[in-house]
C-alpha cells in the first residue's frame, strides 16, 4: 500500500500514462460530458474553466462548445498527457495551467473573468471545499454558470487505497449550502451516472454521480 496522499502530484504523475486505459473513467468522462453540455448556458462560453481536468478525458469533449477553455491540474504528467491530445486534435482553444488545489488560496494564480466552470471528480480530493468554492467564485464573472460532477455521499470505501485524503462524496443539501455560502443560486442536482465497481472491502456497489449547476450571484 502506498505511504503516498492522494492528493499528492506525484501519486497523480506515476498514474498518468495509463489513465485512459480505465474504461470506468471512459464511460463516466462520456455521461459527465453529456450533462455538462446539455446545461450549459445557450451562449457559447467566451472564457471558460476546467479545474481538475487530469489527461483531459472531459476537457477535450468540452473544449468544442468553448471559445477558449483553461484547464488546471495539479500533476505536471496529466497536463503533458493533455497536451499531447491538444497537438493531435489541434484543440487549440485549451490552455493547459497548472495549479496544486491542496495548497490554500491555490486560485490566486488565475486571472478573472471566466463565464463557466466545470469539473468531473475532483471537488472531493480539495481539502477545504467551502473555501475553494469562495475562492473559486472571485474568478467568475456575474452570471457564470457552475457545472461540477463528484460522488454521492458513499461510504468510504469508493477508493481503492484508505491512505488516500478524500471527501467520502457530498451530501448534496450540504453541497447546496456551501455553493450559496459562496455566492451562487439557482442550485441543482441531478444524477448523471453509476459507478459500478468492486470496493475496498472487495463488495460490488454502486456509486452515483451528480452534477451539479449553479449561477454566479450578480448582487
Amino acid at each position: 500500500m502506498s505511504q503516498q496522499n492522494w492528493s499528492d502530484t506525484q501519486r497523480f504523475d506515476n498514474k498518468a500514462a495509463d489513465w485512459d486505459a480505465n474504461a470506468l473513467r471512459a464511460a463516466l468522462a462520456d455521461d459527465v460530458a453529456r450533462a455538462t453540455i446539455a446545461h450549459m448556458p445557450v451562449a457559447r462560453p467566451a472564457n471558460a474553466l476546467e479545474f481538475g481536468c487530469g489527461t483531459g478525458l472531459l476537457t477535450t469533449r468540452i473544449a468544442p462548445h468553448c471559445t477558449r477553455l483553461t484547464a488546471l491540474d495539479s500533476s505536471a504528467e496529466m497536463l503533458r498527457m493533455l497536451s499531447e491530445k491538444i497537438s493531435a486534435g489541434a484543440l487549440m482553444n485549451i490552455v493547459p495551467l497548472q495549479v496544486d488545489f491542496s495548497r490554500p488560496k491555490a486560485t490566486e494564480e488565475l486571472e478573472g473573468g471566466f463565464d463557466f466552470v466545470c469539473s468531473s471528480m475532483t471537488l472531493h480530493h480539495i481539502p477545504d471545499t467551502t473555501s475553494f468554492l469562495r475562492e473559486l467564485a472571485g474568478h467568475l464573472v456575474p452570471g457564470a454558470m457552475l457545472s461540477i460532477a463528484d460522488l454521492d455521499a458513499e461510504d468510504g470505501l469508493f477508493h481503492d487505497d484508505d491512505t488516500e485524503k478524500v471527501h467520502y462524496g457530498f451530501e448534496r443539501q450540504s453541497l447546496k449550502q456551501m455553493l450559496e455560502t459562496a455566492g451562487f443560486t439557482n442550485v441543482a442536482f441531478i444524477t448523471v451516472h453509476v459507478i459500478e465497481k468492486k470496493n475496498r472491502a472487495g463488495n460490488w456497489a454502486s456509486y452515483p454521480v451528480f452534477l451539479v449547476t449553479a449561477i454566479k450571484n450578480h448582487a
